[in-house]
């Protein structure tokens, strides 16, 4: 069974930081592309930044020179380090393994909620 598990998110302060990480199991990512995804309220969900196989990544505007994501093939895991946190920040994140092949379903993690408030 194929779970992606994320951690890290909570309570930051503007201006502060914070670290998730979504670990795989059931599945091996070292052939996918990894994505962090997220969805305030009332918003559709969207992506964040994501990273190939070859660790290219790319990253929404809105989060371009604070928020950096990364893979530990060897860990199967990955990360998004989030600096210079806003408010608008504010979201529930999910992280996302692509399917390998275009039939195959992504695989989705739970979430973590990431909440960015003085």
């Amino acid at each position: 069974q194929v779970h992606l598990v994320e951690s890290g998110g909570g309570l930051v302060q503007p201006g502060g930081s914070l670290r998730l990480s979504c670990a795989a199991s059931g599945i091996g990512i070292r052939a996918r592309t990894m994505g962090w995804y997220r969805q305030a309220p009332g918003k559709q969900r969207e992506l964040v930044a994501a990273i190939t196989s070859g660790s290219n990544t790319n990253y929404a505007d809105s989060v371009k020179g604070r928020f950096t994501i990364s893979r530990d093939n060897a860990k199967n895991t990955v990360y998004l380090q989030m600096n210079s946190l806003k408010p608008e920040d504010t979201a529930v994140y999910y992280c996302k393994a692509a399917a390998v092949i275009a039939t195959l379903p992504d695989f989705w993690g739970q979430g973590t909620q990431v909440t960015v408030s003085s």
